[in-house]
């Protein structure tokens, strides 16, 4: 059994659900999750759980993305991207001039308006199954950080992004809302996630690759530890009483603490055991009598 964190290339065509499907099969185990879903349409980077790495998917899915996105200028669809149904079409006028400001005026974030092809939960239904019954609910937009945006390339009506994203961002939504702005609309033709917080495409298996690998006896030496998704966050490490008291639950003070220091309430961070292991991801707040104290997460030993 593997534990820790396999980087897929996952190629277009199948959902991050069946790609975990396709892994349990290859693997002959089934405790396997992913973190950042990828449309069945879009390919590249997906981060999978295995072992005891899958306890990480809320903390993981949390991290910024880089994409390559395509894009036409002059189409809708339902979906906002070129698996849709056409809804309308109009024809292109903006230069890449143009087309930069319209781009431009979205770099740094924007609130986002989530489209109704996606999994966000409206009373408990999937808003994607509401807009399969063709029907459109009230949705509250999203502040999504875009702290970079590039247009790589135009040759009307085509085109080329890179966009690095917060968590909850569309990147369809936003092809879409550039064609908006330019008063011609858009989809989105084609998506490649480039990377997740650290961790990169360059360094992904496909799907073929992670099978000859396990039959190999050689797929270990691929395997990630757990805490290579954390490693843009600050780290701790705990005495032996510290790492005692997180193991049952309970929170570390100060003085549980042999190197770092407690984060500020609410902000994450790495927590170690004395002999370097990592243990837990933890989160900074107060007690209640006032002092600041780590809390303790979910285990990944």
């Amino acid at each position: 059994m593997y534990n820790g964190i396999l980087l897929l290339n996952k190629q277009p065509g199948f959902t991050s659900h069946d790609a975990v499907a396709k892994l349990r099969g290859i693997l002959r185990f089934r405790r396997i999750g992913h973190a950042g879903t990828l449309d069945p349409m879009a390919q590249g980077l997906l981060v999978i759980l295995l072992g005891s790495a899958a306890r990480a998917s809320e903390y993981a899915s949390g991290a910024d993305k880089e994409y390559l996105a395509e894009f036409v200028l002059g189409v809708e669809t339902d979906t906002q991207d070129s698996t849709g149904a056409i809804l309308r079409q109009s024809p292109v006028e903006a230069d890449r001039k143009t087309l930069e400001e319209a781009v431009q005026s979205f770099a740094g974030g924007y609130d986002q308006l989530p489209p109704m092809y996606s999994a966000i939960q409206k009373d408990g239904v999937r808003l994607y199954d509401l807009a399969r019954q063709g029907k459109t609910v009230e949705r509250q937009p999203r502040f999504i950080s875009l702290p970079q945006l590039e247009l790589l390339e135009y040759q009307p009506p085509r085109g080329r992004l890179r966009v690095c994203c917060s968590k909850g961002g569309y990147i369809r939504t936003l092809c879409h809302d550039i064609g908006q702005k330019l008063g011609c609309g858009a989809i989105m033709s084609g998506l490649t996630r480039l990377r997740a917080g650290q961790v990169r495409l360059e360094d992904a298996l496909n799907l073929e690759e992670v099978r000859r690998r396990h039959e190999a006896g050689e797929l270990a030496e691929s395997i990630l530890p757990v805490d290579s998704v954390f490693s843009d966050l600050p780290a701790v490490t705990l005495t032996p009483e510290g790492a005692r008291r997180a193991a049952n639950g309970a929170h570390a003070a100060r003085r549980h603490l042999a190197q770092g220091e407690i984060p500020p309430e609410g902000v994450l961070c790495r927590v170690y055991g004395p002999e370097g292991e990592f243990i837990m991801a933890g989160k900074g707040g107060l007690l209640e009598a006032g002092p600041p104290a780590i809390f303790c997460h979910k285990m990944f030993a």
